[in-house]
């Protein structure tokens, strides 16, 4: 016995082989199920190896209690002492992974699989795997079986067997196993699906680089197609079933756990989107809607279960894309955008711990490979593997990555993947963050080899491998001139004619190596085509450098100008025409909704000279109705009709919107337009008139198409808001309201019907997907608001406005106009409500109280959170709606007896109250000013940014290109802001005296 208050010699031997509780230790030794094999010294060194030897220890005590018998017993225990290789596998997984002791709890007899050394057992693949998995008929079975073979590569892993590379290849073949297992459950499960349909399943991200983690979604992508024979919309549902049946068999719960989830969600739309596409549906996709991060993600696609060959086909389908997403515009910035967007997602509290995605993380690693494999893919093939270590020694042996470098990365990579893999094997949970328990911390630096202070030696070498990782990946990821190499055409990514790039960034390119490739490509050869060019682009760089976006200035004249080269009129006019080139410059590089219009149809470019292309005068609304109207009458249905008119929209849209631009700009022959209001009101003219053109076509078109040449029904369409005042903006809805009067015995019922289905169909034609930009009909000024019916009777108007009219009702009626349809019925409703919105003798004090708090409510409660509302030009200080309710006020007020406020126009209303004296002149100046500017950050909002905003951008390039626009050079940000806020500020003052009576 050992002596009170002195330590047993086992107690001792016990701490020196690395047990942390070496009395719990010493009773499971003293257990009877280890009897016959405590008193020998292999057992304990084998233990002291392991990463663990409590966890170990334990493992085993369990794992011979299992054995349900004597026999049992002693040939684990005899083998145990006996061979080697079992014990420090079985050894070595019970110290890494309390899991995998659990399962062989469970099922004891298990252990034998790790008594053969045979050598397909050494480096097994998926032939291997599939033998292991082949009894398994159910997901029970198929859990157990897949959990017996992640023993064995377990094993081999802990033991130094395999290395990284392998291991992670093990696993993925193991999951390519499953998938197919899993698949041939759910086909036996359904055996009419599956001989309806082919689904190919196609491994992504890990498991399809062959560098799977032990716990780790797998993703996926599944292509179907109809069998021999087969319908392909049942085809395509059978496939459905049985990829959603396969994805449940691996991910749900059983008794014996879960498998992984089976994610799919990098399909075409997400999770959006359907489950299984076929081929061709995948294909016009990618063609067409695809990200970035989309193709990127296709660098990993390997088919691995169901129909091998479809998932060939579509691998090899899709490879140009992937090889060429490099040449997409912004490809770079897009994908250092969305590593950076991953970290700033990160939780500020696990940021530190984060292995994967944190800085200096796994993530770091694979973007910065594949982004190289993406950019120097393209002409060298040897840079195409999924696998991020082969990645890496490609690019090495390519010369793209330093060797040295490459070596680092590898090694950092490698240490990196191990911990990961510790960590995830010991719960066998999908984590990626770095224990905080010392004893967790222990086992992972254990089984690294760190046995010294495992602890500080574990957090030494991971701060010494993340900053190894960080300070390459930002030079890799991060080179300036990576730029420059994405964007040169396939077999020409070298970098050559040093002094024009320095010309080209002196003129302010951000992309001078892109510009070079565009220059190239437009005017080399010896063709007449190219001569012209070569004519025409020194004069065009110096316009595009003038511009806040001198790149995208070159690329939009590339891309048109490969879209007419072959017409014998597009060079001519730019060479001939003075102002075409200059004016064709300005509005290619002054923002994204010009260019995005031109290049639905390039030959609107003719618009842009003097000749007989109609030039950028905006047209009356009288010739733009009588050529929409044309435009329908020769179509041969509604559908072609309502496309013919948007074609129509488009184009004049895009004559608006340049005219615009170059009078915005100036040309050398024409100075900058002086008087902004002007231009406002020109913008604003010519898209409200153009949209009671395109309203007036669609209604045709739709009555027409529905009733031949007359409705059952009288109908007009009532414009409100800034449709009404003739304001509207390049992005702005439609505010209408809708009024119909049945004809002569015609049943009310049916004239309401017909009207409901005249608004309905109109809505659905302007708003079909097309090339043109759908126009957005907003009837939600109608009475009782979207509560309320959307057409309604000439009587019924009159009923509500008699009864029911409420004071913001009359405020918005005074922009109503008649712009579509019945003539008559339009003016009858106008002379409607004219008494409501000019009531006699004015407004009485109830309803200025009214009004005043329902303009100070919407100030508090509409402002978005997070505006600056002194930037907002809507709703914020001094901006549209402050000048607009100011002016409506007087007008509710004083309309009745001066004539001249009695219209829908902002800007003439505030001159009639300046000159009916209810407004002195300083103050309807301050007031017009504020208002045309606000007006024109919106309008350049959307020529910027392609879409609608009420605040400047927060992108600085877009910031700048809506400062030029408003006559701000380059550096004078700063002073467009000060301005706008300082020119609001006053306007705020002069509505708080006159609306508010401060």
């Amino acid at each position: 016995m050992t002596a009170p208050g002195r330590r047993s010699s086992t107690f001792t031997r016990l701490l020196r082989h690395g047990f942390t509780d070496p009395s719990a230790a010493e009773r499971l030794l003293e257990s009877d199920q280890l009897a016959p094999i405590r008193a020998d010294p292999v057992l304990l060194e084998a233990l002291g190896t392991t990463a663990d030897p409590d966890l170990a220890l334990l493992g085993l005590v369990r794992l011979v209690e299992a054995q349900g018998g004597h026999t049992a017993e002693r040939e684990l225990l005899d083998t145990l002492v006996a061979a080697k290789p079992l014990r420090d596998r079985l050894l070595g997984v019970l110290g890494a992974s309390a899991a995998l002791a659990d399962h062989l709890a469970r099922h004891p007899g298990d252990w034998r699989e790790l008594v053969t050394y045979e050598p397909q057992d050494l480096h097994p693949g998926v032939a291997e795997f599939e033998r292991g998995l082949a009894e398994a008929d159910d997901p029970v079975s198929l859990r157990v079986a897949y959990r017996r073979c992640l023993l064995s590569i377990a094993a081999r892993d802990v033991c130094g067997t395999t290395d990284l590379a392998q291991t992670a290849a093990e696993l993925a073949d193991l999951a390519t196993a499953t998938l197919r297992a899993a698949l041939a459950i759910a086909r036996d499960a359904a055996p009419g699906d599956a001989v309806l349909c082919r689904l190919a399943v196609v491994a992504m991200g890990k498991c399809g680089g062959h560098e799977l983690n032990y716990v780790s979604d797998v993703d996926v992508i599944f292509v179907g197609e109809a069998a021999d024979g087969a319908d392909e919309g049942k085809a395509i549902q059978a496939a459905t079933r049985l990829a959603a049946h396969m994805m449940r068999i691996c991910s749900e719960t059983t008794v014996e756990g879960s498998i992984w989830p089976v994610d799919a969600n990098l399909r075409p739309e997400g999770r959006n989107g359907p489950l299984v596409r076929t081929l061709s549906s995948h294909l016009a996709y990618y063609q067409r809607w695809a990200k970035t991060w989309e193709f990127q993600a296709l660098l990993k696609a390997r088919p691995v279960a169901g129909d091998i060959e479809l998932g060939a086909e579509y691998v090899a389908t899709l490879a140009p894309l992937v090889w060429h997403a490099a040449e997409r515009e912004n490809f770079v910035a897009d994908v250092q955008k969305m590593r950076r967007r991953v970290v700033e997602n990160i939780p500020v509290a696990e940021v530190d711990r984060e292995l994967k995605l944190g800085p200096g993380g796994l993530r770091d690693v694979e973007f910065a490979v594949q982004l190289l494999q993406l950019v120097h893919g393209r002409a060298d093939s040897s840079l195409r593997s999924g696998t991020t270590l082969d990645a890496l020694k490609a690019l090495a042996a390519g010369g793209y990555v330093g060797r040295a470098d490459a070596v680092q990365l590898d090694d950092s990579y490698r240490f990196l993947r191990l911990m990961e893999h510790r960590i995830q094997l010991y719960r066998l949970r999908r984590t990626h963050l770095v224990p905080e328990d010392s004893a967790d911390l222990r086992r992972i630096g254990r089984s690294l080899g760190l046995r010294v202070d495992p602890v500080v030696e574990l957090k030494r070498e991971w701060k010494r491998h993340r900053a190894v990782v960080r300070r390459l990946h930002e030079k890799l990821f991060y080179r300036p001139l990576l730029d420059a190499v994405a964007q040169l055409a396939t077999g020409e990514a070298r970098l050559s004619a040093d002094a024009a790039r320095e010309r080209l960034v002196a003129l302010g390119y951000a992309d001078p190596a892109a510009a070079l490739r565009h220059l190239e490509a437009l005017a080399s050869g010896v063709s007449r085509k190219a001569a012209i060019q070569r004519t025409l682009l020194p004069v065009l760089l110096g316009w595009f450098a003038d511009s806040a976006e001198p790149d995208a200035g070159l690329l939009n004249f590339r891309k048109v100008s490969d879209a007419l080269g072959k017409t014998p009129w597009y060079l001519r006019l730019l060479r001939d025409e003075g102002a075409a080139a200059e004016n064709l410059a300005r509005v290619l590089s002054a923002g994204r909704l010009a260019p995005d219009l031109l290049m639905r149809a390039p030959e609107a470019v003719a618009l842009l000279g003097d000749g007989d292309g109609g030039g950028l005068e905006p047209r009356v609304r009288a010739h733009l109705e009588q050529e929409v109207l044309a435009a329908v009458g020769r179509a041969s249905g509604g559908e072609q009709a309502v496309t013919a008119a948007r074609g129509v929209r488009r184009r004049e849209l895009f004559r608006t919107a340049a005219a615009d631009i170059v009078a915005s700009y100036g040309t050398e022959e024409t100075p900058v337009v002086a008087d902004q209001g002007a231009l406002v009101d020109q913008v604003g003219g010519a898209v409200s008139d153009l949209t009671a053109a395109t309203l007036a076509g669609t209604l045709r078109a739709v009555v027409r198409d529905g009733w031949g040449d007359t409705l059952p029904t009288r109908f007009a369409v009532i414009a409100m808001g800034r449709f009404g005042g003739h304001e509207l903006g390049y992005g702005s809805d439609a505010d209408v309201l809708f009024v119909h009067e049945p004809r002569e015995g015609v049943d009310e019922h049916e004239a309401s019907r017909a009207a409901n289905a005249v608004v309905s169909e109109m809505r659905r034609l302007l708003q079909v997907p097309s090339a043109d930009p759908p126009l957005l009909i907003d009837a939600d000024l109608r009475p009782e608001g979207k509560s309320g019916p959307l057409v309604r009777s000439l009587k019924s108007y009159e009923a509500y406005y008699r009864r029911w009219s409420l004071v913001w009702e009359s405020q918005a009626l005074l922009r109503a106009e008649f712009v579509a349809g019945d003539e008559d019925l339009g003016r009858r409703f106008i002379e409607l409500v004219d008494p409501l919105r000019y009531p006699a003798e004015g407004l009485g004090e109830d309803a200025v109280r009214e009004i005043r708090r329902l303009k100070a409510r919407m100030e508090s409660e509409r402002m978005p959170r997070g505006a600056d509302p002194t930037l907002h030009t809507k709703l914020g200080r001094g901006g549209l709606s402050d000048v607009e309710w100011t002016v409506q006020l007087f007008q509710l007020r004083h309309g009745w007896d001066e004539p001249g406020l009695r219209t829908t126009r902002t800007r003439e209303a505030l001159a009639a109250a300046c000159a009916a004296g209810l407004v002195s002149g300083e103050d309807a100046a301050i007031l017009d000013e504020a208002w045309v500017l606000a007006t024109r950050v919106r309008n350049a909002v959307m020529l910027v940014r392609g879409r609608a905003g009420d605040t400047f951008p927060s992108d600085g390039r877009e910031l700048a290109a809506v400062g030029r626009y408003l006559g701000y050079g380059p550096g004078h940000v700063g002073d467009m802001l000060d301005d706008y806020r300082r020119t609001t500020r006053r306007a705020r003052a002069v509505v708080d005296e006159l609306f508010y009576g401060a």
